[in-house]
Order: structure tokens, then C-alpha cells, then sequence
């Protein structure tokens, strides 16, 4: 899970990513940008806070290296990939005033989240990557 400042309505150019691993810290990404980006696209389903009940295939680069600021004022580029890579790009675009909805496919439209949760149990859209 994250969040970008823009969501709730601060100025700046910073997000917090919540990893999904247990006891992982929290992400905090200040004066961020992607510089790089692989050509490996992976789609899989995102929601968002903006949008709440829906959820949306959203193709994302599987690796991504980000431009970014600590805490402490030192500038770092560091290396994202799957899943880590797709939340990050994800709260990157909603500082660059986008929703996941503009990076989804034509013609394909984001479904109710009680179906995503019913075809999240028989598919393989649940956000698997391999190791």
C-alpha cells in the first residue's frame, strides 16, 4: 500500500510505500523521479484509494530505478522491481497528477471490487512474482 503527498491534498513531491513483506520498513521516497525503467511489462490488477471499489489491469515495467531523497537530505537511485516496482510507479504517477485508470489498456475497463475479489480466488491475477 502507499500513499503520495497529492492524495491528501500537501504540495510536495513525496510518497510512502508500505512493502508487503512483515517487519519491512516503510518506504519513504522525497523529490523522486524514474530515471530508468525495464522493456519486461507485467499486468496485473491495482486499486487505489482515488477509486476504492474498482479495481484495473495495469500494465507497469517490472523493474524501475528511482531518483529519490532519504530522510536525512542524501540522494539515492535505487533499484524497484515486481511488486515494489508497480506500487512505487504507481504513487510516482499520482504526483505527476495521473490515476491508474490512464495506464490501463483501451478498451479494457476496471471491474467492482467484489468481482476482483471473486476472480482473484480462481485466476492468476493475485500479484504473484516469481522468485
Amino acid at each position: 500500500m502507499g500513499l503520495a503527498a497529492r492524495q491528501i491534498g500537501i504540495g510536495r513531491a513525496a510518497a510512502i510505500v508500505g512493502p508487503a513483506t512483515p517487519g519491512a520498513e516503510p518506504i519513504v521516497l522525497l523529490n523522486l523521479r524514474i530515471t530508468t525503467d525495464s522493456d519486461d511489462i507485467d499486468e496485473q490488477f491495482e486499486g487505489c484509494l482515488s477509486f476504492f471499489d474498482v479495481r484495473g489491469l495495469v500494465p507497469r515495467p517490472l523493474t524501475i530505478t528511482v531518483e529519490t531523497t532519504t530522510l536525512e537530505g542524501t540522494g539515492v537511485t535505487p533499484l524497484y522491481e515486481r511488486g515494489l516496482a508497480r506500487l512505487i510507479h504507481h504513487e510516482i504517477d499520482h504526483l505527476d497528477g495521473l490515476l491508474y485508470l490512464t495506464r490501463m489498456r483501451t478498451g479494457v475497463n476496471s471491474i467492482p471490487v467484489e468481482e476482483y475479489r471473486r476472480t482473484n480466488t480462481t485466476t492468476s491475477h493475485a500479484w504473484a512474482y516469481e522468485q
